[in-house]
């Protein structure tokens, strides 16, 4: 005898069909979701662990929790205000209206970008959609503005009064990044213009080197001696957050096509042969220079080659991915080891990691070889500006290659602009830097806590609230 059907409950069905509506892709869902995982965790635990390890003992917490602070405090200004300012409807050619994201009648439907749908300020029909929810598309937006800002804290280590770095981190994301993101990916006017950045060579890497470079020069530098003497307290967990980074660089690129696609895995691809391709020059670089091979070197090397493919990741072949590891693993070795030695204004301005050099140069280096290598038919995959497309393959005598050096240009110039202001007007209440006694002892003066207990077994000077000092034990914690 047969089983008799099971009848399921209207309401249920109901329910299933909200929550899987007929426009939503597992696939994509899953995918980008994972991607945005993938971009987060090179927010954290990668660049926490890798900043942590890269910098002197006394400096690891510190450097550890400026990290893991700006991770936090970015999303709750990203759902509700820096979303919309950085993807939403326009309010100026270069900024979208601020506005919450936060509702579910926002982020249940399916996603929106204002990129995918107008070209020259007409609609596109049929307008190409994610098909996923817009809350998948916010997170994962939010994972790149907070690796933007945690980059740019590379270039501050070791003297940044955090009280000034919490203060700064949300006015950043408002005033400096959201423009470079609605003009490039909202539909803004550098999109409308045809400027290709795949996934943030502009937006997060140049934007970063760029605001990095001018917030070290109006902090000023470290000490001295932190500037004479420098030494990674530990390379081994330098080299695990470089491993995140690196492998987290797989959803960074992997993602922006928006779909689990052909472009996707092509753009995997290459950010993989562009970053091995790198780290091999730069290490070749330093054995023929210096006679050794520099663990720290391989980690710039490798940083530098993600940096300069994320313009054209999906964009270029295999073969252009391997000349840009090429140029990406030498260039920027030059202006770090050598033109840095030479040219007083970058003698002068203390990047304590070279964001400068790994982020905003290899950033400016990989748009402007995107701007000669782009392929149309790869651009036709995932640009909705059909026209762009490099010099090599006919872009109008190298207009294309001009457009991305102008592209880069604003966004040098804005981040500039943007960012002293902000700093100038946070000095106004809150002392940039750390007090002398901070930067001379440096984490347990600043927050109490070391990074390391092994030689001295717990012992370590106490601090008083008069500012004096003793020699002591710690004092034992109690448990919560």
């Amino acid at each position: 005898m047969a089983d008799p059907p099971v009848v399921v409950p209207m309401a249920y069905r109901n329910n299933s069909a909200a929550a899987v509506p007929d426009w939503l892709n597992k696939g994509d869902n899953a995918w980008q979701m994972v991607s945005a995982a993938l971009v987060g965790m090179q927010g954290m635990p990668g660049l926490v662990i890798l900043y942590a390890g890269l910098v002197k003992k006394k400096w690891a917490l510190n450097s550890a929790f400026m990290a893991l602070y700006a991770f936090a405090a970015v999303m709750p200004c990203w759902v509700l205000w820096a979303y919309k300012m950085s993807f939403g409807h326009r309010l100026l050619p270069f900024w979208g209206k601020a506005g919450l994201a936060v509702s579910q009648d926002f982020l249940i439907p399916q996603a929106f970008l204002p990129s995918t749908h107008y070209i020259d300020g007409a609609v596109e029909a049929p307008a190409a959609k994610p098909w996923y929810p817009t809350a998948t598309m916010v997170f994962f937006q939010y994972a790149f503005a907070a690796v933007t800002v945690i980059l740019l804290a590379g270039s501050l280590l070791g003297r940044m009064s955090i009280k000034a770095w919490m203060v700064f981190v949300p006015l950043w994301i408002t005033f400096s990044y959201s423009v470079g993101a609605f003009s490039i990916w909202g539909g803004g006017f550098l999109f409308q213009w045809g400027i290709m950045d795949y996934s943030g060579g502009y937006v997060v890497h140049l934007a970063s080197g760029a605001a990095g470079y001018t917030a070290a020069y109006w902090v000023g530098p470290r000490l001295n001696e932190d500037r004479e003497e420098f030494p990674p307290n530990n390379l081994l967990l330098a080299l695990a957050g470089a491993g995140i980074l690196w492998m987290g660089w797989t959803g960074f690129n992997g993602g922006d096509p928006f779909a689990a696609n052909v472009d996707s895995s092509l753009a995997v691809l290459n950010t993989h042969i562009c970053a091995a391709t790198s780290l091999l020059v730069w290490t070749c670089w330093d054995v023929l220079f210096f006679k050794k091979p520099s663990v720290i070197g391989a980690i710039q090397g490798m940083i530098t080659g993600l940096v300069c493919i994320t313009p054209g990741a999906g964009l270029v072949q295999g073969w252009a991915a391997l000349v840009m590891g090429i140029a990406s693993g030498t260039i920027p070795w030059y202006t770090m080891m050598s033109l840095s030695r030479k040219l007083p204004l970058l003698q002068k301005v203390d990047d304590t990691l070279g964001v400068f050099h790994t982020h905003a140069v290899a950033g400016t280096l990989g748009g402007a070889l995107t701007g000669l290598f782009a392929h149309p038919n790869l651009s036709s995959l995932f640009l909705p500006v059909p026209k762009s497309k490099g010099a090599f393959y006919g872009g109008k005598g190298g207009v294309q290659f001009l457009k991305q050096l102008v592209g880069a240009s604003f966004i040098i110039g804005w981040n500039v602009v943007a960012t002293s202001i902000v700093l100038l007007v946070i000095r106004v209440w809150i002392p940039l830097r750390m007090s002398e006694e901070e930067l001379r002892v440096g984490d347990d003066a600043a927050h109490g806590e070391e990074a390391y207990a092994l030689a001295g077994q717990g012992e370590r000077e106490i601090y008083t609230r008069n500012g004096g000092a003793q020699h002591g034990v710690d004092i034992e914690i109690p448990r919560v």
